[in-house]
């Protein structure tokens, strides 16, 4: 599976699964009080640390103004906390609030229950091709960031 045309059907069907499991790993969220894009930007924020809006803006792929509206709903759900930059007047820091890491935590918990459950169905073998695959899938990302 190496000509072009293989590696193009690999690619078309593998971003096919990845889209499909990411959609039932998103309903896993039947309760949610907050959109994808906001826990994206607070699952960043518990990876990455506190930052600034720009930065955030940037490791979210998306633009100031959008971040900007992101922040300024998850500051009055009081899920990140906004206080002034050290150094940088004109600038402010995002970091998540205790709410914020408790919401994080109940949806990585419940994320991680429906993936365990459906892992512990597979065979042994299964489960160690998968382990490779997420190796090689973390490379891809990490390589082209």
């Amino acid at each position: 599976m190496t000509t072009p045309s293989d590696i193009r059907a690999l690619a078309g069907e593998l971003s096919l699964a990845v889209v499909r499991l990411t959609r039932h790993l998103r309903g896993r969220r039947a309760d949610a009080q907050i959109s994808l894009t906001q826990l994206s930007a607070l699952a960043t924020l518990n990876r990455e640390g506190a930052m600034t809006p720009g930065a955030l803006a940037a490791k979210e792929r998306v633009q100031p103004p959008s971040m900007t509206r992101v922040i300024a709903s998850l500051s009055e759900m009081d899920l990140v906390e906004r206080n002034p930059h050290p150094t940088d007047g004109r600038q402010i820091i995002v970091s998540l609030s205790n709410a914020g890491r408790a919401l994080i935590a109940d949806e990585n918990q419940a994320r991680e229950a429906w993936m365990t459950d459906q892992l512990s169905r597979l065979s042994p073998d299964q489960v160690a091709v998968l382990a490779q695959a997420v190796g090689i899938m973390k490379q891809i990302v990490d390589e082209s960031e």
